[in-house]
């Protein structure tokens, strides 16, 4: 049991954008065929949508998001606001993430998504009629999580 990224992409594409505003309408017919899936493959989601959100955690990036975008360790960073952009850009798809993970310029900004977050665990609840304690991943999303993107520069 196991979501891959072709359909992991396939139910990013599912948000409704014409619903923009409101993000459980936004949301709904993802989390619709998202809880189609066995518990297992909604963790599995949750794992890629993890490794996605931590693989933009970095200096390079953080630096590119607009208003509040990380300037050094003297000036206010705001790590929620850096987690919801981070959100945008995988919310907006796979060529688009693609394209701003190889070039941090093309990070968007004073954007989020912080509803995307809420994807699995309300699929997940949609599918069990409960909600998940919390889905185990190997990485973090939470900003500051990838040493390795935040090291030097």
């Amino acid at each position: 049991f196991a979501v891959d990224e072709i359909e992991f992409w396939r139910i990013i594409g599912l948000l409704n954008w014409k619903r923009t505003g409101d993000d459980g309408a936004v949301l709904k017919p993802a989390v619709k065929a998202l809880a189609k899936k066995s518990p297992e493959e909604i963790a599995g989601f949750e794992e890629i949508l993890s490794q996605k959100l931590f693989a933009l955690d970095t200096k390079a990036h953080a630096t590119q998001m607009g208003e509040d975008a990380y300037v050094d360790d003297k000036h206010p960073f705001s790590v929620d606001a850096f987690l919801y952009a981070r959100c945008c850009v995988v919310a907006n798809g796979e060529e688009y993430y693609e394209s701003v993970l190889v070039d941090p310029g093309d990070f968007p900004e004073d954007v989020e998504f912080e509803a995307l977050l809420e994807l699995a665990s309300s699929a997940y609840e949609a599918r069990t009629g409960t909600a998940p304690d919390f889905f185990e991943t190997w990485v973090s999303y939470e900003t500051f999580s990838n040493k390795v993107g935040w090291a030097g520069q």
